[in-house]
């Protein structure tokens, strides 16, 4: 792609105008010319990104970047020819460079993108998109203001089967109205480690850079990467990880999208029997209202014991959804779906793709034709549903010792909220953790104003507290004026 001709016309477009698609003429232009991807990280999800990318008509793996000169220099030995770097900035001051993939360590998407997008680069950022729903918003507004593409990877929303399974629930209603939905993910994993002393950071590792916004605090746990997931400085947890998926999956399929944010939450959890480093709860359950529907999410990353390798029983797909309907339920997972009837007889099959490589094209297509609307994962799209789950996480924050009593404050959802709650209580009791005690925290009802995205009411300042973290100079996420 001629960089300068594309500079000088972005410059150009943006003082004249605020519109989000560029002129036919330059659409024409961009079109025809390949476009080159820069990669925010070289790690494990950037090494997915990069060949599925540098596998798509007209499009190059042409900068790299990571604080890490291992993940660095594994990925300068896959693509030789693409210019290296330590520092994000310098990948993102490269002229060469048209777009960028972003798949940094959670306290870093938000930042890495607005820089970007300042800089007149278009944007894939993994999900979850934010660390905050604050700087959530800024991001979105970035993107906005500099007339920047902005995906979220999120990339179920490109399986062509979602469009069946919208036709089958709500354009032929085939069983019937949709009464209430549950959200799952479980997935096993282990504990972190628990070290007597500060982890020490080699020296192959530009830690300042690393670290980027999230405060400068000594780190227990036995490894510096991936492990940042289940401490809230850099990650989101469960929550933010997978719960992300499962719950953009249940917005695009059960709400069309119809709901922004839950009107209420209310929710419970605790990362207990590990006695490891992480702060994130590895038992997280979560009554949504949201006005229509309501919703309960379930997660877990324990087995079903002690002596256990499988997660506990549970209704429904370990990663996925269930709509209970008036005629059956619908189950709904990465790549695949089923319809049963109120007796369990299966009705209906839906087989998918995943998504993966379609939302690449689907990205790198708007790329091309200037225009937001056509992305699967609008960030605007990808803010909201990362929203269910930074919500979710500061009900868990906010929790004090879990009552059962304070926990009966759910009505008119059909009873899910008081199913899930029985059944985590069966799954805390098989590892020796009472429901009722100081491991498990129970949040107020909180009330949200889903327009203004912040917390009302009478438990709302606690709550708000965390919607914008303390940013670490001179990372600092900037509020934006779209």
């Amino acid at each position: 792609m001629s960089n300068v001709s594309r500079r000088q016309f972005m410059a150009s477009a943006a003082a004249a105008s605020v519109a989000v698609t560029f002129p036919s003429v330059a659409r024409s232009r961009m079109a025809a010319d390949d476009v080159n991807m820069g990669f925010i990280a070289c790690g494990g999800r950037a090494g997915q990104h990069m060949p599925i990318f540098n596998g798509l008509d007209g499009v190059n793996v042409a900068g790299l970047c990571d604080p890490d000169e291992n993940n660095l220099g594994k990925a300068q030995t896959r693509y030789p020819a693409a210019n290296g770097y330590a520092d994000l900035r310098r990948l993102i001051d490269d002229d060469s460079i048209d777009a960028v993939v972003v798949a940094t360590c959670n306290h870093w998407h938000c930042l890495a993108s607005i820089w970007a997008m300042e800089a007149g680069k278009d944007v894939y950022v993994e999900k979850p998109l934010s660390h905050s729903q604050w700087e959530g918003r800024q991001t979105v507004a970035a993107a906005r203001k500099y007339n920047r593409i902005c995906q979220v990877g999120t990339q179920q929303r490109s399986d062509p089967m979602q469009a069946e399974i919208k036709k089958f629930l709500h354009e032929e209603k085939a069983l019937g109205e949709i009464v209430s939905a549950r959200v799952n993910r479980y997935g096993v994993r282990g504990p972190i480690g628990k070290r007597d002393t500060p982890l020490v950071i080699g020296s192959d590792v530009d830690y300042d850079l690393w670290l980027g916004p999230a405060q400068d605090q000594p780190i227990f746990r036995n490894k510096l990467q991936y492990d940042w997931h289940w401490d809230f400085n850099t990650g989101s947890g469960e929550m933010g990880n997978w719960g992300v998926h499962v719950l953009d999956d249940l917005r695009n399929n059960v709400f069309q999208d119809s709901v922004r944010l839950p009107k209420r939450i209310f929710g419970a959890g605790g990362r207990v029997a590990w006695d490891d480093a992480g702060d994130t709860p590895n038992v997280h359950f979560v009554y949504f209202d949201t006005g229509t529907i309501p919703v309960v999410i379930g997660l877990t990353n324990m087995t079903a014991g002690p002596q256990a390798r499988k997660s506990p029983p549970h209704p429904g797909p370990g990663s996925g959804y269930i709509a209970y309907c008036e005629g059956g339920r619908f189950e709904g997972q990465r790549g695949r779906g089923a319809a049963y009837d109120n007796d369990g007889k299966k009705l209906r099959e839906f087989k998918g793709i995943g998504g993966n490589r379609v939302h690449h094209q689907n990205f790198i297509d708007a790329v091309r034709s200037r225009n937001h609307t056509s992305l699967n994962t609008d960030v605007e799209m990808g803010h909201l549903s990362t929203g269910w789950c930074n919500l979710a996480n500061i009900a868990f924050r906010t929790g004090k010792p879990f009552s059962k009593h304070d926990a009966a404050q759910v009505s008119g959802d059909g009873g899910i909220w008081e199913k899930i709650v029985a059944e985590m209580e069966q799954h805390l009791a098989a590892h020796g953790v009472a429901l009722e005690s100081d491991d498990i925290r129970l949040s107020p009802m909180l009330t949200v104003d889903d327009q203004k995205e912040v917390f009302v009411d009478d438990n709302a300042d606690a709550a708000n507290a965390f919607l914008k973290r303390e940013y670490r100079a001179p990372y600092i996420v900037p509020e934006i004026d779209a």
